[in-house]
C-alpha cells in the first residue's frame, strides 16, 4: 500500500512561517530554490505576497 504525502508548514525549515520549507520538502527539493522562486513572483509579479499570505492561512503546521 502506497503511503500518501500530505502538505504541512515545515516546523523545522522555516524562515518566517515555514510555507517554502514545507513546499520543498513534499517535492523533496531544495526549499532555497522554492525560496528564490517565491521571492522573483514577489519581485515580477507581486502577487507572491498574497499567495504566501494565502499558503501561511491555509496550510496545517506540521507536528
Amino acid at each position: 500500500m502506497a503511503t500518501s504525502k500530505k502538505l504541512f508548514r515545515s516546523s523545522t525549515n522555516k524562515v518566517i512561517a515555514g510555507v517554502c520549507g514545507g513546499i520543498g520538502e513534499y517535492f523533496d527539493i531544495d526549499p532555497t530554490i522554492v525560496r528564490i522562486v517565491w521571492a522573483l513572483c514577489i519581485v515580477i509579479g507581486g502577487m507572491g505576497v498574497l499567495a504566501y499570505l494565502i499558503m501561511w492561512l491555509i496550510m496545517p503546521k506540521q507536528r
